[in-house]
Formats: structure tokens, sequence, C-alpha cells
């Protein structure tokens, strides 16, 4: 099987807008809206000669708080530690944390808001996800005003380069926000990953993944209608209504089709809701090389 796609690619914000993206081939550019920042922002970041011994990062193991700069974050092993700062409940708080189980990793995962659970469904949907760290450490740099700390929301692994991530509506980003994401994107640049601010979600990407997500996990099949469905895909792209009819048993052809497109295996056009009008594709990473189509 091919490769699959990365968490995130370089191609411009909006990029895939000319063209309706596919669910197979998507990368969270074309799931979500991110925030572009400022350079103002940036320039209100103190940044001498040596800041990155300056810049520090503090990364939690069990009951142990661990300092780091952030000139030596690449001796780091982030798969050991956990989340830096621990999460609350209380009846009378205005976010809404919980727990998200993810296929990738088998586990549950923290989040803080609807925002963080979308993007960690977003991040499982990748089908590059390797590892999920919720609040992963805490960041204390210099800006013009003096000692600023910031704690990025994730820190995602990815087959890839992995990506420091902080989630935050456009409505509720103010200035001071702003500069915290600017030290956070420099950190990153220098520990080798990807940094990006999750900023809203294009038009029918929440409810796509909401109803895909409802066929992740495993499901057995002795009716083999996975194959039947792969197999019927194999004509070309069509209605996901007729996809499942040609199966033997329509009812549950239509749930192990909606598994198979979680997982890649097929896709359809991300531009409206699932409904038997949707388009169906074969998965790229599963179509003959000699295919006309």
């Amino acid at each position: 099987m091919a490769p699959q796609p990365p968490l995130l690619d370089h191609s411009p914000v909006g990029a895939s807008s000319a063209t309706v993206p596919w669910s197979d081939t998507s990368t969270l550019h074309d799931l979500a809206r991110m925030h572009a920042i400022s350079a103002d922002a940036v320039s209100q970041l103190a940044m001498p000669s040596d800041w990155t011994a300056r810049w520090t990062t503090a990364w939690r193991f069990g009951r142990t708080l661990v300092g780091c700069t952030v000139r030596n974050l690449g001796e780091v092993y982030v798969l050991s530690s956990v989340p830096v700062r621990r999460f609350t409940w209380r009846t009378d708080q205005w976010h809404r944390p919980g727990l998200g189980y993810l296929v990738s990793t088998d586990r549950h995962h923290g989040f803080e808001s609807f925002e963080e659970e979308l993007l960690l469904l977003a991040a499982d949907f990748s089908g590059s996800l390797v590892e999920a760290l919720t609040q992963p450490f805490r960041l204390r740099f210099q800006s013009v005003n003096g000692s600023v700390e910031h704690i990025p929301d994730y820190l995602l692994l990815t087959d890839d380069t992995p990506w420091l991530i902080d989630v935050r509506p456009s409505a509720r980003i103010e200035p001071e926000d702003e500069v915290k994401f600017a030290a956070a994107a420099e950190v990153a640049l220098v520990a080798g990953w990807n940094y990006a601010v999750v900023a809203g979600w294009h038009d029918h990407v929440v409810g796509l993944i909401d109803t895909l997500s409802a066929g992740r996990r495993h499901l057995t099949d002795p009716l083999r209608l996975q194959e039947q469905l792969l197999l019927a895909a194999e004509d070309g792209p069509q209605p996901f209504g007729t996809l499942v009819r040609r199966c033997s048993l329509e009812a549950v052809a239509r749930a192990h089709a909606i598994h198979l497109l979680w997982h890649r295996q097929l896709g359809l056009q991300i531009s409206g809701p699932l409904t038997d009008a949707s388009t169906i594709r074969l998965s790229l990473s599963r179509r003959p090389a000699s295919g006309s189509w």
C-alpha cells in the first residue's frame, strides 16, 4: 500500500479551495482554517543571539518536572512525557473538557474544548498520526514586555514531521495570544517541528468527520462486504447509494462503507454531508497502476 498522506502539507492556506478535495488524500489544510501569525506579533519577541539558551521548556515525567532549554529540545524523549498541566472538571467552568478515543493510538487523549476534540478527530482521520501529546510542555520566553509563559495544546507525532499545534477559534484570538503563538512557532522551527494554529474548520468538515468517526472502530465482516465495496469501487467514482446497492446486503454495506471511508480505503468529495448522492471513489493508495481513470 502506498504511504499515507501527511497530516499537513506545505501548501498555502486555501490552496485546495479551487478544487473540491477528496477525503482519502486530504490533509489538515483541506479540513481546518489556519490562523496566520502577524508580523507585529513576531516583532514583540525578544530574541538575542543566544535566545535558544534563554528560552526554556518544562516537561513532566510522572510527577517530576524537568526543564530544558529550547536549544536542547532534541534531547527530550517526548514519548515518556505526560501532560504538563492537569485537566480539571468543575460544574461552573465555561470550557468543555473530556477524553477522546483515537484509533491511531488505541487509547484516550484529553481535550479542553469542542474545538480541541475536533482537532484530535481530524488528526486521527489523517491516517498518519502516530502519537498525540496533550499540553506537552510549558514554554517560558521573553517578549518586549518581559517574561511570558505558554502551554501549546498538542504535539502530534506523525509518520513525517511532528506538528506543534494550538487550537483557538479566530474570534477569540487576542493580541497577547498571537505573541504566544509566534513564540511557539519559533520554538517549533528550532526543534525541527512544524507549527500551526487551528482557528476553525472549512464548510461541511465538522459534520462529515463526525459522521465518518462512527465507523472508525474495527468491524467484523463475515459477509465480506468490504471486499464487495472495494471491488465495486474499482469501476470508478460513483454515488454512495449506487455503491452500497451493488453489495449483497445494502443496509450492512452502508456501515462498512463508512468504515472504509474513515480508514481512507475509499474516498469522497468534501463538498457536503454524506448522502446517497455523495461521490465515492477507490482510494488512490488502492487504485491499480494500470487504471484508466
